[in-house]
C-alpha cells in the first residue's frame, strides 16, 4: 500500500541512495542477490547474539539495500521482466528466512507458518489473476504488502527489545491475521476484475 500510494515520492529517494551502487557498476540482479545474502547473514547472526534490537536494526539495513535493485535498474536502464521475476522470487525467500529464524528462536513454528502462508497467498492472488487477464503491477493498493510486512517485522523486533520477547509471539499473530486479510482483499478484487472481464466477453459473443 505504501509503495503503491507513494511511489512517485519513494522512487527518487531509492534512486539517490543507489548512486554508490550505480558507480560501482553493480547490476540489479547482483544487488538483489547481495540483499538475500545480507538477510541470511543477519538472520544467522541473530541465532548467535539473540538480541531482537540488533536483529531489527541489521534487518533494516539489509532490506534497505535489497530495495535498491529497482533503483539501480532504472538508473542503469537495465529493467527487465526476468529481473523483476528474480526479485520477486528472492523476496519470498527473504521472508522465509526471517520467519524461519523467528520461529526457531521463539519456538513459534505454527505462527511462522501462518505468517508465511499469508504472504505467499497474497502474492499468488495477483500472480494468478495475471494468468487470466492483463493486470497492472501498481493498481493493487492492498493493506499489508511487502513493504508494510518488512516495516512491521523490524518494528516488532525493536519493540521486543524494549518490552520482552512476548512481543514477538503477539506480533507474529498480528502478522498472520493481517497477511491473510490482505490475501482475501486481493482475492475479492481479483474476483471482481475477472467477473467484469467475463461479462465483457459474454457481451461480445
Amino acid at each position: 500500500m505504501i509503495d503503491g500510494l507513494m511511489k512517485s515520492t519513494i522512487d527518487p529517494l531509492w534512486e539517490a541512495m543507489a548512486t554508490p551502487l550505480v558507480k560501482a557498476k553493480l547490476t540489479p540482479n547482483q544487488v538483489t542477490f547481495i540483499g538475500l545474502l545480507l538477510v541470511i547473514a543477519v538472520s544467522l547472526a541473530y541465532l548467535w547474539h539473540g538480541s531482537p534490537v540488533a536483529y531489527g536494526l541489521t534487518l533494516i539495513l539489509a532490506f534497505v539495500f535489497d530495495a535498491l535493485d529497482g533503483a539501480v535498474a532504472r538508473r542503469r536502464g537495465m529493467s527487465t521482466k526476468a529481473g523483476g521475476y528474480f526479485d520477486a522470487m528472492v523476496d519470498r525467500y527473504q521472508e522465509l528466512v526471517v520467519l524461519a529464524t523467528l520461529a526457531h528462536m521463539h519456538d513459534a513454528w505454527p505462527l511462522a507458518l501462518a505468517c508465511f502462508s499469508g504472504s505467499v497467498i497474497t502474492s499468488y492472488a495477483k500472480a494468478r489473476t495475471a494468468i487470466e487477464i492483463p493486470v497492472s503491477n501498481t493498481d493493487w493498493p492492498d493493506f499489508f504488502e511487502r513493504m508494510e510486512r518488512v516495516i512491521y517485522l523490524c518494528a516488532m523486533l525493536l519493540i521486543a527489545g524494549a518490552l520482552g520477547n512476548w512481543v514477538v509471539l503477539w506480533g507474529l499473530g498480528g502478522f498472520a491475521l493481517l497477511s491473510h486479510f490482505t490475501a482475501l482483499q486481493r482475492a475479492r478484487r481479483a474476483t471482481q476484475m475477472l467477473r467484469a472481464q467475463d461479462a465483457e466477453d459474454s457481451a461480445e459473443t
